[in-house]
């Protein structure tokens, strides 16, 4: 009975990792043919605004921001802004678009405002996960209904200035609450399934040793890779570190001790 719920259990988490990868794994599909040159300014600017996202002073301030950026380190970093209209390949011959330049797109058209064009030698520094987890943590409409359409470019573009001065970044620093209470639940649930699997089968024996290992690759999973993984990661914080610990062994001893509580003792009549 035991050994069918850890099975029931592994397909229903393999089942659910499949499907959240599938949906943070999909391309985004920008509208690449399109070629409207007139959209852009006459002058050359870092930030093209054409969805007013960034009130005058933001836009100024963020201008200056990128421009030392670019005479400091060489990379270049670009802002476009759309809603019903977009200049499309017409901004690569517009600002020259090469290996060291990054094009941040912010269009609130689709589920997730933020898109990135990233050139060659970026993904050297920075590799495909770090711009999909940027993309959904600063790009989702939840961040964006709380904090702005302006605020989500400017905290997802000082990420990347940050990443790129210390010299690249294989995650997106720092660890939203919304994220580790995820990693709590993953650990949680590690723990759950090493209580189960630790629980004594044969009389007299007091932890199944041979089940726990032998249910390591399931447990182990939820609470190293996907529970204390990304905290490590992310931050140096030891707090969350310990709220996950003791997530996973609480689990892990309420798994292991319920059974033994309900279990019914024989009345004598």
């Amino acid at each position: 009975m035991q050994n069918r719920l850890i099975r029931k259990t592994f397909i229903a988490l393999v089942i659910g990792l499949i499907s959240i990868s599938t949906w943070l794994f999909t391309p985004y599909s920008s509208a690449s043919a399109v070629n409207n040159p007139e959209l852009l300014p006459a002058e050359v600017t870092p930030i093209v605004d054409l969805a007013n996202y960034l009130p005058t002073l933001q836009e100024e301030s963020i201008t200056k921001q990128i421009e030392d950026f670019e005479q400091q380190t060489g990379w270049k970093l670009r802002i476009l802004t759309q809603y019903d209209q977009s200049p499309g390949r017409a901004v690569i011959k517009f600002w020259d678009l090469d290996d060291q330049s990054i094009l941040l797109v912010a269009d609130g058209r689709g589920g997730n405002l933020l898109a990135f064009s990233v050139g060659d030698d970026v993904y050297k520094l920075l590799p495909r996960t770090f711009w999909i987890e940027l993309q959904t943590r600063f790009g989702n409409m939840y961040y964006v209904r709380d904090n702005g359409e302006n605020n989500s470019i400017a905290e997802a573009l000082d990420t990347v200035k940050g990443c790129l001065a210390k010299g690249g970044c294989s995650v997106v620093p720092g660890l939203p609450q919304e994220q580790w209470i995820l990693t709590l639940v993953t650990s949680v649930v590690g723990g759950i399934i090493f209580g189960v699997a630790g629980h004594p089968r044969k009389p007299g024996q007091v932890f199944a040793w041979q089940w726990v290992l032998i249910i390591s690759p399931l447990w182990g999973i939820l609470f190293f890779a996907f529970g204390m993984g990304p905290v490590v990661t992310r931050t140096s914080e030891w707090l969350p570190i310990f709220r996950n610990v003791i997530g996973f062994a609480l689990g892990a001893l309420v798994a292991y001790f319920s059974p033994l509580l309900n279990q019914q003792t024989p009345y004598e009549t």
